[in-house]
């Protein structure tokens, strides 16, 4: 297994900053396994809401919980969104000695709970896949083709990764998502996914879905912000302002793990992979999650006019907004694009991520940076 520790040091520093934390994510992404290293999950202050006898005992929470002192984990949190409440009245106790930690896969009622009843007293962590800072750069093809979900990334061989993401995808159709609130046909939910898939790296329309699968397109925005919510797609805003230009206002979307990506496009390897029309496509959304999560910026957006100019990743950090394109080339060149972003968008530095192995200037403030070097945007 492989270590996390910046994970663990972020959850760490947030548990003594704040008196709630909730480490949220995708099911499968090892919250657990970083809970346990801080909390041994036999002990007394554990609770795991899909153990039957565990959610019998927190029938009545306040009775549960008043008590206890130090670190409290509370895993699969979204099955009792009114727990958030009772965690509220503990926490305000001038006497109180507990931390609680919260695991949960996100739903609507999750944040929505965490968001009303504990505002102010939690601070929420991100758990996702491995990252390249993680697994170290060699493994970046691998990373790219089974995705980052530790027992896909880790399995003996591609064919087992394959297994393990095909039987995930399908239990989360038939069982979590409809669990987290999606009470949709298992059939219509993997349906429209596989659909999400085909529009990765694009701007969304909703018209196209909703007339495949014979619904509004309101019922398919819905789907695709439950998918959001549970951390399974991203939707890249735009950013827009009065530039006096036409501006795409639309978002772009991604799978969030390139590895479930591939599984629903039905890619059976790394040489399909290589061959297929969406291999660009699913390569930027990879690099893309890579920058976003090692980069940790206070908010993200891409940038396009109808005129053409355009800009794969706009981020704003420490008051600086840096831009990032995305080229699957080994030496890309300056573009007229990137000129255009610098100068409209009023650019601190235009970072160009590629798969090659040279880090190289192309004129002031624009820079290539290969994939693999990605810690130097951590700065």
């Amino acid at each position: 297994m492989l270590l996390r520790p910046k994970l663990q040091s972020a959850v760490r520093a947030a548990l003594l900053r704040s008196p709630a934390v909730a480490l949220v994510g995708p099911r499968q992404v090892g919250k657990t396994t970083l809970a346990r290293s801080l909390l041994d999950s036999n002990a007394p202050n554990w609770f795991d809401l899909e153990d039957p006898q565990v959610e019998a005992q927190l029938a009545s929470p306040l009775s549960a919980l008043r008590d206890l002192r130090g670190l409290v984990v509370i895993d699969e949190v979204q099955h009792a969104p009114g727990l958030f409440k009772v965690l509220r009245v503990l926490i305000d106790r001038p006497d109180n000695a507990a931390r609680f930690l919260l695991l949960g896969s996100a739903s609507p009622a999750l944040l929505r709970q965490s968001a009303e009843s504990l505002a102010g007293r939690i601070e929420v962590i991100e758990a996702g896949g491995f990252t390249l800072d993680e697994t170290g750069p060699d493994q970046a093809d691998a990373l790219w083709w089974r995705g980052g979900f530790p027992r896909s990334f880790t399995a003996a061989t591609d064919e087992a990764s394959r297994i393990w993401r095909r039987e995930f995808i399908r239990t989360l159709v038939e069982r979590d998502l409809p669990q987290l609130g999606m009470n949709v046909a298992a059939p219509a939910i993997y349906r429209f996914w596989a659909m999400l898939a085909h529009y990765h790296g694009q701007i969304w329309n909703a018209a196209d879905p909703a007339r495949s699968l014979g619904v509004g397109e309101n019922t398919v925005r819905r789907y695709l912000d439950w998918l959001t919510q549970a951390y399974l797609v991203r939707q890249l805003q735009p950013w827009f302002a009065n530039l006096g230009k036409r501006q795409v206002k639309a978002p772009k979307i991604y799978l969030r793990d390139t590895g479930l990506l591939h599984e629903l496009m039905g890619i059976a390897d790394p040489a399909a992979l290589a061959r297929h029309p969406k291999s660009g496509a699913s390569w930027e959304g990879f690099a893309l999650d890579q920058v976003l999560r090692i980069a940790r910026p206070d908010a993200a957006y891409f940038w396009a006019t109808h005129a053409g100019a355009e800009l794969d990743l706009l981020m704003l950090k420490d008051g600086r907004r840096v831009g990032v394109e995305f080229k699957r080339a080994d030496a890309p060149g300056l573009t007229p694009s990137m000129r255009i972003a610098m100068t409209d968008l009023g650019l601190d530095a235009l970072y160009v991520v590629c798969p090659g192995t040279r880090r190289y200037g192309l004129a002031d403030g624009i820079e290539v940076v290969p994939l693999a070097a990605l810690a130097p945007l951590d700065a």
